[in-house]
Formats: C-alpha cells, sequence, structure tokens
C-alpha cells in the first residue's frame, strides 16, 4: 500500500482539526485545567480522546494544512473549545465568589487556602465551596457532558474559517453577569444575617456605652458564619442543579444546537 501526500495531508486533517478543540477544551475546563493536573497529562488525554472521536466525526474539509488560511481555522478551533471551556470555569468560580463573600462578611477570610485553579491565595469557605462543586460536577458526568457537546459542535460548527458568532460571544461574555447574580444570590442570605447582627452590635453600643462590642464581636461573626454555612449547606445541591442546567443551555447556544436529554445528562 502506497502513501500519497493526500492521503496523509487527509489523515492529518482527520486528527489535527479534533485535536484543537479537543485539547483546548482540557486546557481550561474546570477540574483538568487546573495547575494541578500537568500540562503532559492534559495534552495526551486529549490526544488519547481525539484518537477515540475521531472515526464518529463527520469527514473533515480538504484544508491546507500549512497554508495561511489553516492558521484561521486553527484559531477558530482553539476558540470553540476554549469557549465552552470557559462555560465551566465560569460555574467554579460562581462557588468561589461566594465563600469569598461570606468569608469577608462573617470574618472568616484570616483563613486562606491556595486555590487549585489559579494558585493564589483564597478564603478558605470559597475553596469549601470550590470541593463540594468539583465533586458534584464530577458526579453529574459534568465532565463528559461537555465531550459530548464538542463531540456535537463538528455536526453545528464544521471546520472551517467561521466559527463562533459575534451573537454567540456576547451571550459568553453576557454569561458573566449570570454568574455574577448566582454567587450574590448564594451569600445573600450570610450578607443579611451579618447586617442584622452588626445592627444589633451598634443597638447594643448606643444602650451600653461601656460594652467592649470589639472583644466579642469577631467571636460572633466567626461563629455566625459557621451556623450560616450549617443551615445553608443543605440548598448548595439545589443551586449547583439550577446553575448547572443553565451552564448547559448557553453552551448548546454557543455551538447552535439542541439541549435534548443525552446533553443535560
Amino acid at each position: 500500500m502506497t502513501y500519497t501526500t493526500a492521503l496523509i495531508m487527509e489523515w492529518l486533517s482527520s486528527i489535527l482539526w479534533p485535536l484543537a478543540r479537543v485539547s483546548s477544551l482540557l486546557m481550561v475546563m474546570a477540574v483538568f485545567g487546573s495547575r494541578l493536573a500537568p500540562a503532559r497529562v492534559r495534552m495526551g488525554l486529549a490526544l488519547a480522546i481525539t484518537f477515540l472521536i475521531a472515526p464518529l466525526l463527520p469527514k473533515m474539509p480538504p484544508i491546507e494544512l500549512f497554508s495561511a488560511g489553516s492558521f484561521l481555522v486553527l484559531g477558530q478551533q482553539l476558540l470553540i473549545g476554549i469557549a465552552l471551556g470557559l462555560m465551566t470555569q465560569f460555574l467554579m468560580e460562581s462557588f468561589v465568589m461566594a465563600g469569598q463573600v461570606i468569608a469577608m462578611q462573617t470574618s472568616l477570610g484570616f483563613a486562606t487556602l491556595v486555590d487549585p485553579m489559579n494558585g493564589q491565595s483564597a478564603p478558605v469557605v470559597g475553596q469549601f465551596y470550590l470541593m463540594l462543586a468539583t465533586l458534584v460536577f464530577l458526579a453529574l458526568d459534568g465532565h463528559l457532558i461537555m465531550l459530548r457537546l464538542v463531540i456535537l459542535s463538528f455536526e453545528t460548527l464544521p471546520v472551517s474559517d467561521s466559527g463562533l458568532s459575534l451573537p454567540a460571544i456576547r451571550t459568553l461574555i453576557g454569561f458573566l453577569g449570570v454568574m455574577y447574580q448566582a454567587s450574590l444570590v448564594m451569600s445573600l442570605s450570610a450578607i443579611v444575617a451579618l447586617l442584622l447582627i452588626n445592627f444589633a452590635f451598634g443597638v447594643m453600643t448606643r444602650a451600653a456605652p461601656q460594652l467592649n462590642i470589639f472583644s466579642i464581636g469577631f467571636a460572633v461573626s466567626m461563629m455566625s458564619g459557621l451556623l450560616i454555612l450549617w443551615l445553608t449547606i443543605g440548598g448548595f445541591l439545589g443551586h449547583f442543579d439550577m446553575m448547572w442546567e443553565r451552564v448547559q443551555e448557553v453552551s448548546c447556544e454557543l455551538i447552535n444546537t439542541q439541549c435534548f436529554g443525552g446533553a443535560h445528562g
């Protein structure tokens, strides 16, 4: 069997374009995109997944691999994978932000841990929420759902120099506001509770000026924060499920497909 140049280029095209989408997704997606996962492991996993899904994908268009247009096509494939991966990052960061707000309001912000997502120090409450969100994300097969969406994207967004549309990019940017709103709603109970506690401290100070509120205010705020976490942890799963459904809906909008039963898991 002779291998012609055209045959080799066709084989490379069937691997290169899917590899670009899958690898960019894994480099950015929650859990896999953290600094705890070595880049070589992620690239090896992306290559293995690409070889597995390549026979299931539509035939790749005949694009000259070493032409100027191929770099534009490559950039579009990377952009699609990054956009889908960012959706999961926005989801996780919303829980981190909610934990940070609660920690700062309840004097629990002095306890910090290194965030594995970006390598920076963050309040331990935010890391606690991040660990819970990560476990629920994996338990709901979120990583498999995102891979499924990447595979579906080859049917709705074929390999070409025109990938994500401008409205899709605007939807992605607008989703940041949705996640910020969700994190604020999640931490609203702590904000209101601490506001009432501080108001009570103010009344006590006015009623008894000789009472040293600062000596007990810090401890009361911390204990109140722990109590609020204990009372609100029961609604974590429902809150995550609501946000995860929204992430899937917006992800399907990005790749111009319908989120039927398989996409929702």
